[in-house]
């Protein structure tokens, strides 16, 4: 983490859709087909991640806006759970090895009451138009399948298998 502290992050905005919901923000990555979604902790980093200001300094402002302690492993944990969805840019996309405490090693440092403050990135993959279909297969008694364009018709015994 130490190593880390001097950095300075900046929020990838090319190729996103950002939609900001009260608590939460849902990111789309138009480039890599993933959706992204921040709790309130990690959307406050991510928003405070403009490229001239350093981990330390997000911590402060966080700790001005909740009017509460924010330790600077929240923080540090925020910005990795950014990189690892990449979204951060300009060569901070990548996760560092070793760099910063993992959840589990923040939550035993600061206690159980401050976990429900960390920061939490949970990403998804967007399915391709044709897994999103719905199949729909009908076999008749001679064995033949009827199936959903975009679906593999199988009949097996004159069951449908999908």
């Amino acid at each position: 983490m130490k190593e880390r502290m001097g950095q300075l992050p900046r929020a990838r905005k090319k190729g996103l859709v950002i939609e900001e919901l009260p608590g939460e923000v849902l990111v789309y990555d138009l480039e890599r087909h993933k959706a992204h979604c921040l709790n309130e902790t990690a959307a406050m980093v991510w928003r405070h991640c403009n490229g001239r200001t350093s981990i330390a300094r997000i911590a402060e402002r966080l700790q001005h806006e909740l009017k509460a302690p924010v330790e600077h492993e929240v923080v540090g944990l925020a910005i990795e759970q950014l990189e690892a969805a990449r979204l951060l840019g300009d060569g901070t996309g990548r996760p560092k090895q070793n760099g910063g405490l993992t959840r589990r090693e923040v939550i035993r440092k600061l206690g159980y009451a401050a976990a429900v403050g960390l920061p939490l990135v949970t990403s998804i993959m967007a399915p391709r138009a044709v897994e999103a279909v719905t199949c729909a297969i009908v076999c008749s008694g001679d064995a033949s399948c009827i199936a959903t364009p975009g679906c593999p018709p199988r009949c097996v015994n004159s069951t449908c298998v999908p």
